[in-house]
């Protein structure tokens, strides 16, 4: 394994990603668990959006969002994606590409509990991606389910998580003159071995 030193020490990935974001959330002024999702539509044309990374798990990263909008129907079409995100303050960025899973129901369900209550209403009157007469239109869907959801409302069947599967997970840092570091972690399979190397500026 090529030999690495300082914030790229470490034989896990997932725990060096960790580590960072973890840097990041004292850091950053704002959303330091933003990140661009990117994907593709049925053209091959990519489409690239920024959402909120809610979970690193030993097995890959977690976001929510609704299984109808574009990007769960661009899922749903190639299940593979990629993100970035880039810590302006700390100088560094973490590059993801893999292969993505819903999450358990289950699991979904619990993150969605732990949402404050305008969020988790919010959720269920938003037809994400989808045409909008107009803001007034919106905040009458919000009263609606407001009154029928109540204080306690259930995850929405279209909204929950997915998993994102890395093949390469890539750690950048800053350097002088730009003369970067980077390393790439690469495996064959989500259950492989990672190899890491060292790449040019």
């Amino acid at each position: 394994m090529t030999k690495r030193f300082g914030k790229f020490a470490g034989d896990d990935p997932f725990v060096i990603a960790q580590k960072w974001l973890r840097e990041a959330e004292s850091a950053e002024p704002n959303d330091p668990n933003a990140m661009a999702l990117a994907t593709v539509d049925t053209q091959g044309l990519p489409n690239v959006r920024m959402v909120l990374l809610k979970d690193i798990e030993p097995k890959g990263f977690v976001f929510y969002t609704n299984y109808e909008s574009a990007k769960a129907d661009e899922l749903a079409e190639t299940a593979k994606a990629a993100f970035v995100m880039h810590w302006k303050s700390l100088r560094r960025q973490i590059r993801v590409r893999g292969s993505v899973e819903k999450v358990d129901p289950v699991q979904a369900d619990v993150y969605f509990a732990s949402r404050s209550l305008q969020s988790r209403l919010g959720a269920w009157a938003s037809k994400q991606s989808r045409p909008l007469a107009s803001k007034a239109t919106l905040m009458a869907e919000l009263a609606r389910v407001t009154a029928s959801h109540g204080t306690n409302p259930a995850r929405p069947p279209f909204w929950g998580g997915y998993r994102i599967i890395p093949d390469e997970i890539e750690f950048w840092a800053d350097g002088s003159f730009r003369l970067h570091d980077r390393f790439r972690w690469c495996r064959e399979t989500p259950k492989g071995d990672w190899t890491v190397r060292r790449l040019n500026p």
